[in-house]
């Protein structure tokens, strides 16, 4: 009788103790999620934002680091200019960025 006493006087404390286990574990995801994840997700959204909005004339940096113009716009496709009569076609998911035309390089 006095052992059953004691384990249901013992059975919140196992709660309590369970929460504090746990409390560091739910602090560190929420400091992953303001510090990492929000932030990657953020910035996903702007790049997927910018590479939707990209028109003929843009100036584009490719995933393999060739710079060119754009000369034609599908849905999932560009067109690109590297050169005089050069052109490629590159899947808009592979374009990492849009140049801006009014940013001047930095050692003019």
């Amino acid at each position: 009788m006095f052992t059953n006493s004691l384990l249901a006087a013992a059975a919140p404390n196992a709660g309590a103790a369970f929460f504090v286990q746990m409390l560091p574990l739910l602090l560190i995801f929420v400091v992953f999620y303001f510090l990492l994840i929000r932030p990657q997700n953020r910035k996903m959204k702007e790049h997927r934002a910018q590479i939707d909005a990209i028109k003929k004339g843009d100036k584009v940096v490719t995933g393999g680091g060739l710079i060119g113009k754009v000369t034609k716009v599908d849905d999932g496709e560009v067109e690109i200019e590297l050169g005089p009569n050069v052109k490629v076609r590159a899947v808009k998911s592979t374009i990492t960025g849009v140049i801006d035309p009014t940013a001047k390089p930095a050692n003019d």
